[in-house]
């Protein structure tokens, strides 16, 4: 079904400057026609690597508002997507989903392809330089299955807490197709439902990491008031950046 080129269109609706730093509101147009409201978090240098970040079941993209300043203190540029599967998150309703809703679309989980599609387009229209997808849970997933079907989509993935979560879509089939730096972030009790995706990605360009102590599923894995081995994360995911995408 999404064996296609992957030319998502992109309109930018609006734009509105929020009270946190260095963050806007933008409201980005998925190739079916959804609105797709993200929260930018640009760095000073908007030439450096920007990385688009999914969130994961029933969140929306409240999951990135500690995780995206971080990055940006660390030199990179982040957009923070709602995607049409998902409710809300920190207080932050998903607009993206409110808006598919109304329009009668599907919010399965693969439905939110078009949305990430959105994202990476405008991430590509801010820099010439890398851009990386980010996902948590099933769009840790979609991440993995995006980048092993298109593998020139991204230059990087970073999957906490992935899985086969997409009906119809083996995520370990796709893993051969994967060409770019991967790291991939769980709990270690979650390590067991995405070792064969990582064991079949063909390259030595990828790393896991999972905490001796703490965790949890997704991205909240990050949060320092939500997981006590959030630092331990953190360290893992700047040393793969730093390696594969130094600013």
């Amino acid at each position: 079904m999404f064996r296609r080129r992957i030319l998502p269109a992109l309109a930018v609706l609006m734009l509105l400057t929020l009270p946190a730093a260095g963050q806007e509101r933008v409201v980005l147009t998925a190739a079916d026609g959804v609105p797709v409201t993200a929260d930018v978090y640009a760095g000073p240098d908007a030439g450096a690597p920007w990385i688009v970040l999914a969130h994961m079941a029933g969140a929306s993209r409240g999951e990135y508002r500690e995780i995206a300043p971080r990055l940006n203190r660390l030199g990179y540029n982040a957009v923070a997507l709602d995607q049409r599967s998902g409710s809300g998150f920190a207080g932050i309703p998903n607009e993206t989903a409110a808006a598919g809703r109304a329009r009668g679309m599907r919010q399965d989980y693969v439905s939110a392809i078009p949305d990430i599609e959105a994202g990476i387009a405008y991430a590509r229209s801010r820099t010439g330089g890398p851009v990386l997808l980010w996902g948590s849970s099933y769009s840790a997933a979609l991440a993995l299955w995006l980048a092993g079907e298109y593998p020139t989509l991204v230059e990087g993935v970073v999957a906490v807490s992935p899985g086969e979560y997409l009906a119809g879509h083996s995520v370990v089939d796709a893993a051969p197709g994967i060409a770019v730096p991967l790291l991939i972030v769980s709990p270690p009790d979650e390590v067991a439902q995405w070792r064969p995706i990582y064991e079949a990605v063909p390259h030595d360009r990828k790393a896991h990491f999972s905490p001796d102590r703490g965790g949890r599923h997704g991205s909240s894995a990050l949060v320092p008031s939500l997981s006590p081995g959030s630092e331990a994360c953190w360290r893992a995911v700047e040393a793969f950046l730093a390696r594969y995408f130094g600013p």
